[in-house]
């Protein structure tokens, strides 16, 4: 698999990372056994970035990697890992936590979950608005002082605030939701990016699902499927957004591929300075993404993407309206 650098400090990754967040119940029950062979296949296959966060089940996606990556060489792969959402014992969140002394103890149970010395890049999940950006990166650069941290990130927030946080550390990359519905990060944001030297890494290539080919409007979210309330799922949003996506589709059946590696294939085709992030949670949908990184768009492909599915044509917000205040961008 091809790689690509994160920014102008950051680690050589592969061009396609893989985002475990799915496996710890996030798009309802997932099968144990299942996701630790698509973790293990997708580093056979040269995936070597590994997003997760600690309040992905509550400790219990980063226990999965551990078990996963047993064994491993440490240096074989990358361990992306965002921290600070706080969570209760039911499905709610508890706001947000970036002080510096939290900072440390968040990565103290990582690691220990993990079962690894060092983390290649650690990034606050969200922008705490009581705590400065410059203490919560300052503690992040103590850690990378220290050794148990290789690489500042950020996820989900403005230009500004990179900057405030470039200021303090050199920042590797930015983690925001980037995909062809949602595509707001290019008016400041990707800009201060490439402006700076920082790397994209896009979540959300396939819109959850959304413009992977395989959503149908029959299907309905099961039980602890957070697509249940997403804005772009709900009724008559979701009829317009797949009638988006059948567009997409005559796109793709035209460059003998499948939808879902069309859409990854624009993410990664947008800079050598991004890398998508695929949520496959099994070695099937593992094996859809992954040629999408051989897939080379040309510029009438790119042109008649547009036309399927031109900016800003997707309906409903990316999160339900009462997350929509803690992102850095809108849609």
């Amino acid at each position: 698999m091809r790689t690509r650098t994160l920014g102008t400090t950051g680690p050589a990754v592969s061009t396609l990372g893989l985002g475990a967040m799915g496996m710890s119940g996030a798009y309802g029950p997932a099968d144990r056994a299942e996701s630790i062979a698509t973790v293990r296949a997708a580093l056979e296959a040269g995936v070597t970035l590994i997003d997760t966060g600690d309040f992905y089940g509550m400790g219990h996606n980063e226990l999965l990697l551990g078990e996963a990556l047993r064994g491993r060489d440490r240096d074989s792969y990358q361990l992306s890992v965002k921290f600070g959402l706080l969570r209760g014992p039911g499905p709610g969140f508890g706001g947000h936590d970036g002080r510096p002394e939290a900072v440390k103890n968040f990565l103290a149970y990582s690691l220990t979950r993990l079962g690894v010395d060092h983390l290649d890049i650690y990034r606050p999940a969200r922008l705490d608005p009581a705590v400065p950006i410059e203490d919560t990166v300052g503690a992040i650069k103590e850690m990378i002082d220290a050794g148990y941290v290789r690489h500042l990130g950020l996820s989900e927030v403005d230009a500004a605030t990179i900057r405030r946080a470039h200021a303090v550390h050199p920042v590797a990359d930015l983690q925001i939701e980037y995909s062809l519905i949602s595509r707001a990060v290019e008016a400041d944001v990707l800009p201060t990016l490439r402006e700076l030297g920082i790397g994209l890494t896009a979540y959300g290539v396939l819109g959850r699902g959304l413009i992977s080919g395989h959503w149908t409007a029959g299907h309905t979210p099961g039980p602890g499927d957070s697509r249940a309330f997403g804005p772009r799922f709900s009724a008559g949003n979701l009829e317009h957004n797949l009638a988006l996506t059948e567009a997409l589709r005559r796109v793709a059946d035209a460059k003998g591929c499948t939808v879902a590696q069309l859409a990854i294939a624009w993410v990664a085709a947008r800079g050598e300075d991004i890398v998508p992030l695929v949520g496959a949670r099994t070695r099937e949908r593992l094996a859809e993404a992954t040629p999408a990184t051989e897939l080379d768009l040309t510029v009438d492909d790119l042109a008649e993407i547009e036309k399927a599915m031109p900016r800003g044509a997707a309906r409903g917000d990316r999160y339900p309206s009462a997350h929509m205040p803690s992102l850095g961008v809108g849609n």
